[in-house]
């Protein structure tokens, strides 16, 4: 199943943070944030000025991106749990 988000929302697949820390010690689930980053799979054609224009999004898919911790809503597409949220929730691209 494929889905597009409508207007200036954004689709969101989280990417897992690392588990273990710089000396090796492994961080256990219980201990751990959910990831604040994520890949972006999907983006809608852009916000609605006051005039009536569509103003295109700045994140483009297969960008990183940081969002925080509690952005977006959580929707699953097959067995996948993605986040959706507005692309002002989005607070930085990471680029590589």
């Amino acid at each position: 199943m494929e889905i597009r988000p409508l207007h200036d929302r954004v689709i969101v697949r989280r990417v897992e943070e690392k588990k273990t820390t710089a000396s090796g010690l492994i961080i256990p689930d219980s201990s751990t944030e959910k990831p604040s980053r994520g890949e972006v799979v999907a983006v809608g054609n852009g916000r609605i000025s006051a005039d009536g224009k569509v103003i295109p999004l700045d994140v483009k898919v297969g960008e990183t991106v940081m969002f925080g911790q509690y952005s977006g809503a959580e929707i699953t597409v097959g067995d996948e749990k993605l986040l959706v949220m507005s692309e002002d929730e989005i607070v930085a691209v990471i680029e590589d």
